[in-house]
């Protein structure tokens, strides 16, 4: 079954799947399988953030919607030539179906394409898929399986920026009396006592957190949900001004105040073991409510 409101679109020499439902939008890059936009139509602004210095082009992430982290948390634990993040945000997918569901929203099935390069850099045999589900609110889910002799262990999620008026404007529920890795500190440990207020530079991993959070902001009126399934890891990061502007595809000069990454992982102390035979799901569900 193939969705009528499907379509296939090439930009720049990239291949875009594009979605026009009657509940949302979205545009979903083939490179990475990379959530680059999506809208629902009841909203008045968009949900998800895209630099305007995005690169759209071979072998480089996308600034901004939705990239996904696979199978390593920021650099390669021993080489940091290799992609920030993981590779599966830089390389091939195929779209393995695409069907309408009865409830207006459109479900995309597709599976990552190893290349070379990835099997350089792995020693085990693996299979990659993410579902998308594009309608009143966004669904991914990542879905690896192990089909390897022995057990092997990932670090996983979504690095997805959110769209907001100002980080003076916000403020982010959900992560009250967690534990947190703090990176701009060098990995100090704490507990977050209250809700979350954003100034300067922030890059916390929330550890043994299975919460759902909630991005609350003043001047749209709303509040984003960001819902979540067996991931243990939440991450909240904005580069702050400093490097910011040392990032050459962030955007426009005060751009990076109009974004917010709250992350869904599994991360630092919260890796999972995918053993022999088994298949492991990570799943975040991003929604809004006007008010």
């Amino acid at each position: 079954m193939t969705s009528k409101y499907l379509k296939l679109e090439e930009r720049g020499g990239q291949h875009y799947l594009k979605i026009d439902n009657g509940l949302a939008e979205a545009d979903i890059s083939l490179q990475g399988a990379h959530v680059s936009w999506w809208r629902p139509k009841h909203t008045t602004e968009d949900v998800l953030w895209l630099s305007s210095n995005a690169r759209f082009e071979k072998g480089r992430s996308i600034r901004g919607g939705v990239p996904i982290i696979w199978p390593w948390f920021g650099q390669h634990p021993t080489d940091n030539s290799y992609c920030m993040h993981g590779f599966a945000r830089v390389i091939p997918w195929e779209l393995l179906s695409s069907e309408d569901l009865k409830n207006g929203s459109t479900r995309l099935h597709l599976k990552m394409t190893p290349t070379n390069e990835v099997k350089k850099q792995l020693s085990y045999e693996f299979t990659l898929e993410v579902v998308i589900i594009i309608g009143e609110s966004l669904t991914v889910s990542l879905i690896t399986s192990n089909h390897s002799q022995f057990p092997f262990i990932i670090s996983e999620g979504f690095h997805t920026y959110f769209y907001i008026s100002d980080l003076d404007n916000i403020k982010i529920r959900g992560l009250e009396n967690a534990l947190f890795t703090d990176k701009v500190e060098n990995f100090k440990k704490g507990i977050e006592q209250d809700e979350i207020l954003v100034s300067g530079e922030i890059d916390k991993v929330y550890l043994n957190n299975s919460n759902d959070c909630y991005i609350e902001d003043s001047k749209f009126n709303r509040v984003i949900t960001v819902k979540k399934s067996n991931s243990n890891s939440t991450v909240i990061w904005s580069p702050g001004e400093v490097k910011a502007k040392k990032m050459s595809d962030m955007g426009k000069e005060d751009e990076w105040r109009r974004m917010i990454c709250v992350e869904t992982v599994n991360a630092l102390e919260n890796n999972v073991v995918i053993y022999p035979g088994k298949t492991h799901t990570i799943s975040t569900e991003f929604s809004v409510q006007e008010y």
